[in-house]
């Protein structure tokens, strides 16, 4: 449904919420001003309700979580069927039958399916311990320590995965604090060389990359960025870490992203829509890979209290079954391309590129020298709450509008966003 006509953003309970939020909760947490934020009550499909009662088009799917439509009733379901048996379990010393048919279903998805081999997976919380998961492996599997990763990048905010991004309002604060195992080069075709010299550096174990930018900008390198990222690991026996934590799970419009380019990574991690809202994230290796960690005696060396979470394992698996329905690739190909479209003909000085592929899309906005403007980008996230639109925005300078809806999103509804934006861009020319 597209959004109501919303008279006051924030409204009073958020307003109210707000103040005591501020009081409460950490400063560095949550962005709160005159206008911002709203607070989340209930949502369905594309849409999400205030504590105001005001419906909203949501944009993100809540950071690219809920890909397959808010409160998707399989997942409901299973979690609910979960529930009423165990809430919790002890993930590394007592688990439960789902965190076994999860790791099973992981392997089947990934590596079985690219190369008749099977998989072995670490399960965590966040994108952020997958990450760090990764990282540990390589390290285990190869003696080395040292890691590639790309300017734009980013893998979350733990020291580990902040030494290995490439985000400098996330990681200088802490600069002191971090390891410096990470070697940061220029994303794209236009770093390979640089890639190259890092592997003469004997240290260097793995790279790690996302296939498409997301925080980054929603950047598509070139078509033989990851092959060749691909044929460089294999030269000097690094491990290729694919970060799919954004793009994983037909965000793209492939059930993974390093299927367009036909790359298999040695590790891929996975996170945000692999529950579709329950924290649940998977580190997943080819199993010579991961067999370099050392057997359990009965105290892991790596670990984490709500590890293999059986709510969020039977979440994992619900979405993991309709996520391998072929149809669902076809249909954010399908409404990726004329969303796609239609923010390419918005007409306006300060429109610029169009970026992304599938339904993980981005909207440059520029000045009138064509420059990033990310001012003007923050000014419109606010104003884009005011008409009933949930989005957010990306880039090293803050300047793409995001677009990351759930598939369920209707042509209406990305008619009606665009046309909104368009009338924006053209008023604040």
């Amino acid at each position: 449904m597209l959004p109501e006509i919303i008279t006051e953003i924030p409204g009073p309970n958020s307003r109210a919420l707000a103040e005591n939020l501020r009081k409460y909760e950490s400063r560095n947490i949550t962005y709160v001003s005159n206008d911002f934020p709203i607070f989340w009550d209930r949502a369905k499909d594309t849409n999400v309700w205030d504590v105001d009662e005001n419906r909203f088009l949501d944009l993100t799917s809540a950071f690219a979580v809920s890909s397959l439509g808010h409160s998707c009733p399989e997942l409901i379901s299973a979690f609910n069927e979960q529930s009423k048996h165990l809430m919790h379990g002890m993930g590394d010393v007592h688990p439960t039958a789902q965190k076994v048919n999860l790791c099973k279903k992981l392997s089947s998805i990934t590596f079985e399916r690219w190369t008749g081999n099977k998989a072995k997976t670490i399960l965590n919380s966040s994108g952020s311990e997958s990450i760090e998961s990764a990282l540990k492996t390589a390290t285990l599997a190869t003696g080395k320590h040292g890691v590639i990763s790309f300017e734009g990048c980013y893998h979350g905010t733990g020291f580990g995965s902040l030494s290995a991004g490439a985000m400098p309002r996330f990681k200088d604060p802490f600069i002191k604090q971090l390891s410096d195992f990470g070697n940061i080069v220029p994303y794209g075709n236009h770093g390979l060389d640089q890639v190259r010299d890092t592997l003469l550096n004997e240290s260097i174990g793995a790279i790690i990359v996302e296939p498409i930018l997301g925080r980054g900008g929603k950047v598509v390198p070139e078509n033989d960025f990851l092959p060749s990222l691909r044929a460089l690991c294999d030269e000097h026996k690094a491990l290729l870490i694919i970060d799919e934590i954004y793009t994983g799970l037909n965000r793209t419009g492939k059930l993974f992203a390093c299927e367009h380019s036909d790359v298999i990574p040695d590790i891929i991690c996975l996170g945000k829509a692999l529950s579709g809202g329950f924290p649940i994230s998977a580190c997943i290796g080819k199993a010579t890979i991961m067999d370099h960690w050392p057997e359990s005696d009965g105290e892991a060396i790596h670990t984490s209290t709500f590890l293999g979470h059986p709510g969020g394992c039977a979440m994992a698996l619900a979405s993991l079954e309709i996520h391998s329905n072929p149809e669902i690739s076809s249909e954010v190909t399908h409404k990726g391309n004329r969303f796609k479209e239609l923010l390419k003909n918005i007409k306006a000085a300060t429109k610029g590129s169009v970026r992304g592929m599938g339904l993980m899309l981005g909207l440059e906005i520029i000045d009138h020298n064509g420059k990033p403007n990310g001012p003007l980008a923050s000014k419109i996230i606010p104003s884009a709450l005011k008409s009933g639109l949930i989005t957010l925005a990306d880039g090293p300078g803050g300047h793409v509008i995001a677009f990351a809806p759930p598939f369920t999103i209707s042509e209406e509804e990305m008619l009606f966003s665009a046309q909104w934006l368009e009338r924006e861009l053209m008023t604040s020319s």
